[in-house]
């Protein structure tokens, strides 16, 4: 048999006795609390079982509490007050003018290039205390950046990103090719044979880096010979800085084509063999989903990157 103290308490139970105990009368807390005088006195026969103490005696028309009432009636309302705090918590909004937050991304070499400059840029004229810190996209261990908190966000076209992360789209990318301007075959290259018979610079996917990359490469391993590769590397950026000093053709995302045409003197056109669509999101994990930093980072990334599509 149980003891009589070991009756499970409810937290209903709980708010009921705070109202009892500071009303001293059944009538006034059954009338506070929109319930009836029966379902007081059932819920404050398990009180006094559970506490072994009457808790509250009558006293002519009044209920006073026992010494033991009194006794529990404070911590009892910092108790309620603490489950109501859990129930519906305060959120101060973030404020990023009086911040010293660091931000920590993951990013491709491509997402250094395309989205570090402009959201850093952001950041210093939104909080003068902010700081950004970007980290190489590992795909591998991507959730666990994420939910650890090491990373607040993922930017980039992830094919294998986990199902369970939070993800939102900011654009659909395509590809480009690109060679230097002076090239001698630059007016030809965009046609089929004169594409598939140059020495071409070949980005390749993996885990650490461009994960998403894995079907155009295999495209364009299918349409150009293996001895017609004149490079191969894993890195978007580094195949333009190639192509702009030699004769090779590198196939690399648009968006970072234009980013760099002018600054290394490439010209761009569109291959001539069908390439997938890149779709790039930022992805974040569940349990910084109502952070208000977070949020605030979030809603400033998709202001500068969302729906700029090429």
């Amino acid at each position: 048999m149980p003891r009589a103290n070991d009756v499970e308490l409810q937290l209903r139970d709980l708010r009921l006795l705070q109202v009892m105990l500071s009303e001293g009368s059944l009538t006034r807390a059954a009338n506070l609390l929109d319930t009836s005088q029966p379902t007081l006195s059932k819920s404050l026969a398990r009180l006094r079982a559970h506490f072994g103490d009457p808790l509250l005696v009558r006293h002519g028309q009044a209920m006073r509490p026992t010494p033991r009432g009194s006794e529990i009636l404070a911590p009892l309302r910092d108790l309620l007050s603490a489950a109501d705090g859990l129930a519906h918590p305060v959120t101060t909004p973030f404020d990023p003018r009086g911040s010293d937050r660091r931000f920590r991304i993951l990013v491709s070499d491509v997402g250094m290039v395309r989205f570090l400059p402009p959201l850093t840029a952001h950041l210093t004229e939104a909080g003068p205390g902010l700081k950004l810190e970007a980290q190489t996209l590992d795909s591998r261990n991507m959730e666990t950046k994420l939910a650890s908190g090491e990373a607040d966000l993922a930017l980039g076209a992830y094919a294998k990103a986990p199902r369970d992360l939070r993800r939102q789209l900011l654009y659909t990318d395509s590809y480009s090719s690109v060679v230097r301007r002076d090239h001698p075959k630059r007016q030809r290259l965009a046609r089929l044979a004169e594409f598939c018979a140059a020495r071409h610079i070949l980005v390749v996917a993996s885990d650490i880096g461009h994960s998403a990359h894995q079907v155009a490469q295999q495209t364009i391993e299918s349409t150009i010979a293996a001895d017609h590769m004149l490079l191969q590397l894993p890195s978007f950026t580094a195949a333009a800085l190639v192509a702009a000093e030699t004769d090779g053709v590198a196939t690399v995302p648009t968006n970072l084509a234009r980013l760099l045409k002018d600054r290394l003197q490439l010209a761009t056109f569109r291959p001539p063999v069908a390439m997938p669509p890149i779709a790039v999101a930022q992805y974040w994990h569940e349990r910084y989903h109502r952070d208000p930093g977070h949020r605030w980072l979030r809603q400033a990334c998709f202001g500068l990157f969302a729906r700029r599509t090429p």
